[in-house]
């Protein structure tokens, strides 16, 4: 297998909004991020991606862009861009930005001079269609609730928004739109940025004959209709030809409703498109059929199946992305693990699972402290769209009560990822000085960064162990993967193998004891503990595996 420094490295997703206030506003902003470079250097990770710091209304926390080549005022100058960019290269950090360009926001210029009139020489970088027997073009709904289509009074035209209708799609059929976006990204990479995240890239290009889709629990067609469209790899090699080839990048493509077919042709191996993709099919695995917004406890044997499909399928072919959590999902500890009783276990036993996989490890910001979800306890404490609009539209049709729906929100909305990181025990969790812009978990007294840096056993100790592992033992990262005790529906065990190396992994996802023997063919004699989240664990030939307990064996073949 071809090395490469992408597949070896440790991505951190920082979310600015929310990571460290360094002027007492509330919010978030790019000298706070600077301030904290230590911390991260001290984690161990290699890259921090961020979500977006562009100009933006903020009508969805910046992923609706009014100026691709300036600062949001809220988080400083490009003065401060700057700054954070060298310090983050001096300690070996790279960074990433977040590359939003399946839409602007409805207040960048090209969209303000395209609704304009039909004649107008931007009116094409949008997509544009007439109402269909007096309505919208299609069935298609906006991720955000309700049509992907709005009508525009000026021209008498619906135009497509696949998000918030302040979200507008942009027409990538148009050559110019392409040749902005291309030199765009030439300005940010010349500035001296790593790469890119690609916000929904799996949706930019749309087939042109609009087809109705199958409607879901809101009455729409889901916004994934237009994923992996007829142009979208045409496109994309477009992009490698025009901005990344001759340039040593990381780029991970957000490819909602991608196919692992389709992955193979994103993260080809051939280095034509992009390194890997983000894939969300094991964040369905609790939804219920198409609602999202379920109770349902995720089946252990489902997830099994789901991750060890994408590592099979993907072996020697492309490469994946690993992650439990970030800024659209909720916390993974409170998701798949125990955020009560063995917090800290399954925090660690998460780590695990995920880390020893084949793939790129994407830690988002305080999952490393094994931060949980929040107890909101009314539709006010949210700031996030997707979660606000949802209540609405799902209480007043009747789908859910309104105690019904928090309950659900608690378990599922974006805003669980969203609250402040919670630095210290001192008042808002250290984030601000000020009045934070969200809400702050009320646990942080007990959850944060200063009472776990300095101790040995606690979760940020374990991420930063596991981290370095991973730079320590090759088989973590190049390792072929197979899937052990697939009908269990406790114990997730597989092995990694390379040469003449072999790791196994072993994680309980439940909270009581089970009994393990080494599968055939291993020896504990042979085996030595790379670690593990209880401080006895050891290998033997049969052993009681305890509550969301998980560890790793080594052994070196004697042959």
């Amino acid at each position: 297998m071809q090395k490469n420094w992408w597949k070896e490295c440790v991505v951190y997703q920082i979310y600015p909004r929310s990571f460290m206030d360094s002027n007492g506003d509330g919010i978030g902003d790019l000298g706070g991020i600077t301030q904290k470079l230590d911390y991260l250097k001290e984690l161990g990770v290699d890259v921090v991606w961020l979500s977006p710091v562009y100009q933006s209304p903020n009508d969805d926390n910046g992923y609706d862009i009014s100026d691709y080549r300036a600062i949001m005022e809220e988080f400083g100058t490009m003065e401060d861009f700057d700054q954070m960019l060298s310090q983050a290269h001096s300690r070996g950090i790279k960074i990433v930005m977040d590359l939003v360009v399946n839409h602007t926001s409805d207040e960048h210029a090209w969209f303000v001079e395209s609704r304009k009139s039909t004649d107008n020489p931007y009116r094409d970088y949008y997509i544009w269609r007439q109402p269909v027997d007096g309505k919208e073009p299609n069935n298609w709904g906006s991720c955000f609730s309700g049509s992907a289509w709005q009508f525009d009074e000026q021209t008498q035209m619906y135009y497509l928004h696949l998000f918030s209708k302040k979200q507008p799609d942009l027409n990538w059929d148009n050559r110019n739109v392409r040749e902005e976006v291309f030199a765009m990204m030439n300005w940010w990479l010349d500035k001296g940025i790593d790469g890119f995240r690609m916000d929904v890239i799996s949706l930019i290009s749309k087939d042109q004959t609009f087809p109705d889709g199958e409607p879901g629990i809101n009455g729409y067609a889901s916004f994934n209709e237009a994923a992996n469209g007829p142009r979208v790899h045409e496109y994309l090699q477009e992009m490698r030809r025009e901005v990344l080839d001759g340039r040593d990048t990381l780029t991970v493509g957000e490819c909602s409703g991608v196919t692992l077919e389709e992955a193979k042709k994103y993260a080809r191996s051939d280095g034509r498109e992009l390194n890997m993709v983000f894939q969300f099919e094991h964040m369905d695995v609790d939804a219920d059929g198409s609602n999202k917004w379920s109770e349902k406890r995720m089946a252990l044997k489902d997830l099994k199946t789901v991750m060890t499909k994408w590592q099979n399928g993907l072996q020697d072919i492309a490469w994946n992305s690993l992650f439990w959590e970030n800024h659209d999902q909720p916390r993974s500890v409170s998701r798949f693990g125990d955020d009560g009783k063995y917090w800290e276990q399954s925090a660690k036993m998460l780590a695990v699972c995920l880390h020893m996989m084949q793939g790129t490890p994407y830690v988002y910001q305080g999952q490393e402290l094994g931060m949980t979800n929040v107890p909101f306890v009314d539709i006010t404490q949210f700031r996030d769209l997707d979660s606000i609009n949802a209540y609405r539209e799902l209480t007043q049709k009747g789908v859910f009560t309104e105690e019904e729906m928090m309950r659900r929100l608690r378990l599922k909305s974006r805003d669980n990822a969203r609250t402040p990181f919670q630095w210290d025990d001192s008042e808002h969790a250290g984030f601000t000085t000020g009045e934070p812009w969200i809400m702050v978990n009320p646990n942080y007294k007990q959850i944060n960064a200063a009472s776990q840096i300095n101790r040995e056993d606690s979760v940020f100790s374990f991420y930063k162990k596991l981290i370095r592992l991973r730079k320590e033992q090759e088989v973590i990262v190049y390792g072929t993967y197979e899937l052990l005790l697939a009908e269990d529906e406790d114990l997730y065990v597989y092995t990694r193998t390379l040469g003449k190396e072999r790791l196994l992994v072993v994680c309980n996802f439940s909270d009581h004891t089970k009994i393990f023997a080494l599968p055939q063919g291993w020896h504990a004699d042979r085996c030595t503990c790379l670690i593990g989240n209880y401080a006895d664990a050891a290998a033997d030939s049969s052993m009681p595996i305890r509550p969301y307990e998980a560890f790793v064996l080594k052994e070196v073949s004697q042959s």
